[in-house]
């Protein structure tokens, strides 16, 4: 009859295993990752340069309608649509590339492009943020009404002819 292997000695086994599964897998997500990065050219969405932002067929529209909107010689895609303090504007950025990415690499995205209502709160806090001065009289709520969006009247600022 054979001795039973000790309990430290299968501890230790299955701990060895666990790692070894482990680095394979975090190796595999992180080469997966790093391939993905570079095919989509995303070094380029870390940056300020609005012809990153028709890198995907998909958003050529927009970009083709900014730069025939009134903002095209004063504000980049970047001053819209991510928030303006340092850790927003990142959170904003990495948080729309994942959805973007999972959304163009599947093709799981709507023929028309619709923003979702975090991403329609920083274009208003955008918009404040530039026109502060002026708008906030023409966005106060009336009574229990909600305030306006500026969209609401100037659907065709950031891009035009949309």
């Amino acid at each position: 009859m054979g001795v039973l292997p000790s309990y430290a000695s299968f501890s230790s086994t299955y701990a060895r295993r666990l790692a070894v599964a482990t680095a394979i897998a975090l190796g595999a997500l992180t080469g997966l990752g790093a391939f993905t990065f570079g095919y989509g050219d995303g070094a380029s969405y870390l940056g300020n340069d609005p012809a990153s932002c028709a890198n995907c067929h998909v958003m050529e529209e927009y970009y083709s309608s900014w730069q025939n909107s009134s903002h095209h010689a004063v504000a980049t895609c970047n001053d819209c649509h991510l928030r303006h303090d340092f850790v927003g504007k990142w959170l904003s950025k990495a948080d729309n590339g994942i959805f973007h990415s999972i959304a163009f690499t599947s093709g799981d995205f709507p023929d028309r492009i619709r923003i979702k209502p975090r991403n329609r709160k920083i274009v208003q806090e955008a918009c404040l943020y530039c026109h502060a001065d002026f708008a906030h009289a023409a966005i106060e709520p009336y009574g229990d009404s909600e305030p306006l969006l500026c969209v609401h009247c100037h659907a065709d600022v950031g891009h035009a002819h949309r």
